[in-house]
């Protein structure tokens, strides 16, 4: 099997489902993925908390302490690293690492603004330090919050994350073929982006250079829709969405179980 670094060099695109729960994850591993990251979203909105303000920490270990059980690479989505200060950074990832589990997103910003690039860049040098084998893909958050959201800017800060020794750099928000094009090529690094309706993985992953596709929160959000649609069909007197089988979704955690207990 190839190493999780390996995956983001391949011919196509490294299509990254993101998981909320050991539910979803089984689903995604039963479906084929070789990798699997967290969505600090789907965590923290599942424990009634809105994201990227530190609250998803203790779930978000607990959950990858399950799912490195599973025979694919685990990714965690940290957010900000849940602290100021890049010695405890490095000690949470570290912590991560111990458990198994392969890469880490560490984001440039809190709360829904941009942190300073130097304070996000010695996060990074502080846990490449501590956990030199774990992938870091640096979150560059200049598009996802509109602030100083332009090309150059998300470069000079990609550029630094580069090298402070991150391993890939993830633009959110980054949708333009033409920006997107211009990312990938003055990035040595490999350039992760979010699933977006308008490009397929094959498209990023062509002219456009793109080495990873993540679904983010997509899929928590879509699960929600879904289930929404099921109970108003019920409701309406209208037939039912088809969906997995109880039994089936049962086996999948009855398997799991047992091969966790040995």
């Amino acid at each position: 099997m190839s190493t999780f670094r390996q995956l983001h060099y391949l011919d196509s695109p490294l299509v990254l489902p993101n998981a909320w729960d050991v539910g979803s994850a089984l689903a995604f591993v039963d479906a084929g993925f070789p990798a699997i990251g967290t969505t600090s979203f789907g965590i923290a909105a599942s424990a009634g908390y809105p994201d990227g303000v530190r609250s998803s920490k203790a779930a978000t270990i607990a959950l990858a302490a399950r799912l490195v059980r599973m025979s694919v690479h685990i990714t965690a989505d940290v957010e900000d690293g849940y602290s100021d200060d890049p010695a405890e950074v490095a000690e949470s990832v570290a912590e991560l690492g111990a458990l198994g589990v392969a890469g880490v997103n560490l984001e440039d910003s809190r709360d829904g603004h941009l942190v300073d690039a130097s304070t996000a860049a010695a996060k990074i040098s502080a846990v490449k330090r501590l956990s030199p084998d774990i992938f870091v893909n640096a979150r560059v958050d200049n598009l996802w919050f509109a602030e100083d959201a332009t090309v150059e800017a998300v470069l000079l800060r990609a550029r630094a994350y580069a090298d402070a020794g991150a391993d890939g750099i993830f633009v959110p928000g980054l949708v333009n073929p033409e920006d997107i094009r211009r990312i990938t090529t003055d990035v040595a690094l490999p350039v992760n982006v979010l699933a977006h309706p308008s490009l397929t993985a094959a498209e990023l992953g062509g002219e456009l250079g793109v080495r990873r596709v993540s679904s983010g929160s997509l899929p928590y959000r879509a699960a929600i829709d879904k289930a929404v649609e099921s109970v108003t069909a019920l409701r309406d007197n209208r037939q039912t969405p088809n969906a997995t089988s109880y039994w089936d979704v049962q086996a999948r955690l009855v398997t799991f179980s047992q091969r966790s207990a040995n």
